[in-house]
């Protein structure tokens, strides 16, 4: 179909939208993994989990044979609030960069909660209620998970607490106050509100925190307390298989136009959007049906794909979770206090990470400055304002297209982009007035934290 037939957002029908969810870990010819027990480093059953996650979300996270899961019918009566998400073609960003590549970006912050987190979010918080639990507990590093939790929490009448990243709790005010106006409590991590908290105070004090840091934390507050679970925004593959409505979505939009993607990025932090945006592309590609590249793109500041290790790691920062094998910089790792807060996770999705390490999926590390140069380019020609983790993918794609400028190759490139950031105005704020900087792991500083991977044989 000609590009001028395309139109500049693509919009699917309801009756179009996905009834079920796709786990690709179904078609993998090399499945990620299992988790394994941290004390007998044996694979985690059933019963294992129980005292931590829902019923049915465990249930999710082990398999890796079902190919589709049926969305139940009060989920998707909640995504039809805010989804379909559109399909955008950048003409603008296109004729900008001077290009013959053509572009396009899925945009997942068209809700409250301002991010894709909510696909994942509602499904959770359904499951929580349905086995009659009371409430949950969970961590958020910049914010849009605890505020789409916060909304799923409050749609099904559930508790919510949410132990937010210290540097992200201080730089992201607003970000609070909406998970507040949701009925949610938050508590800046580490904190002294639980043992785990402060053994970490105590081994690194004046701690601006990390992911890890408020999973072990959260772990902890669930475990000990009657009719509450822990639910995640990120990194198992349970979160993966709900996020997977935004690559059936975008497959299906593109198809409807006969469009191919030659290359897909996303921002990779935990790995639940670019999981979800890949998704059926790579079930694609491994069926043989797909020639395209993937490209996973991570802050320079908390590389674990492209200079972690593949290996077993504890999930969080305090020890108490499963071992993952996963790319990982290390769970004792905390990075430096970046303005992008949802990608300052040690370690990615073990599924991912099997993609990455069978050479399916590359992944490239760029640096803060160079994201919200990407960043404002983009809002400036394409008038959205993106979030900083948004703009990991943003950058990528600017310098794919660039490079079909020189080369004049006619590419076609998808990226995700996961949210706004109108909440982040402090990370622009300091990029305007050349405040910002670009922090870079040592290689000494990587190796400390090599030190302490369990071994696992």
């Amino acid at each position: 179909m000609a590009n001028e037939q395309i139109p500049y957002k693509i919009y699917l029908d309801e009756q179009e939208l996905p009834k079920y969810w796709y786990n690709l870990r179904a078609d993998m010819k090399n499945k990620p993994a299992p988790l394994l027990n941290p004390v007998t480093h044996r694979p985690m059953t059933k019963q294992d989990l129980a005292g931590v996650f829902c019923e049915e979300l465990i249930e999710q996270e082990l398999d890796d044979t079902t190919p589709y899961f049926a969305i139940p019918e009060e989920i998707g009566n909640f995504y039809k609030m805010y989804r379909p998400a559109p399909l955008v073609r950048a003409y603008c960003l296109e004729k900008y960069l001077q290009t013959p590549a053509k572009i396009y970006y899925k945009f997942e912050g068209n809700n409250t909660s301002g991010s894709h987190k909510l696909n994942s979010a509602i499904a959770q918080a359904y499951y929580a209620k349905k086995q009659g639990l009371l409430g949950v507990t969970t961590e958020t590093g910049a914010g849009q998970w605890g505020t789409a939790l916060s909304m799923a929490c409050s749609y099904f009448d559930l508790d919510c607490k949410v132990y937010m990243v210290k540097c992200s709790y201080e730089q992201k005010p607003f970000r609070r106050e909406v998970m507040r106006t949701y009925g949610a409590s938050i508590t800046p991590s580490p904190s002294t509100e639980t043992e785990v908290g402060k053994k970490i105070l105590a081994e690194h004090p004046g701690t601006t925190g990390s992911l890890g840091c408020a999973i072990s934390e959260a772990v902890e507050k669930a475990s000990k307390t009657e009719g509450y679970r822990y639910v995640l925004g990120s990194v198992l593959n349970q979160v993966m298989l709900h996020q997977s409505i935004i690559g059936l979505e975008t497959k299906t939009a593109m198809d409807k136009y006969g469009i191919k993607p030659d290359v897909i990025i996303g921002c990779a932090g935990g790995g639940s959007n670019l999981g979800g945006l890949i998704a059926p592309f790579m079930g694609d590609r491994i069926k043989g049906k797909l020639d395209c590249q993937f490209i996973a793109v991570e802050p320079a500041s908390c590389p674990s794909f492209t200079r972690g290790k593949f290996a077993y790691d504890y999930c969080d920062t305090g020890m108490v979770t499963p071992l993952a094998k996963m790319c990982t910089l290390g769970s004792g790792f905390i990075p430096a206090p970046s303005h992008s807060g949802g990608l300052r996770y040690h370690g990615m999705n073990s599924t991912l990470s099997q993609l990455y390490a069978d050479g399916l999926m590359e992944a490239r590390a760029v640096l803060q400055t160079e994201v919200f140069d990407a960043a404002v380019q983009f809002a400036r020609v394409e008038g959205t304002l993106p979030a900083p983790e948004s703009s990991h993918a943003i950058r990528v794609a600017i310098d794919e297209a660039l490079k079909c400028r020189e080369t004049g190759e006619e590419k076609t490139i998808l990226f995700g982009l996961t949210g706004t950031g109108y909440f982040d105005m402090y990370a622009y704020e300091k990029y305007h007035d050349g405040k910002m900087s670009d922090d870079i792991p040592t290689d000494e500083e990587l190796e400390k934290a090599f030190a302490k991977l369990p071994h696992v044989e």
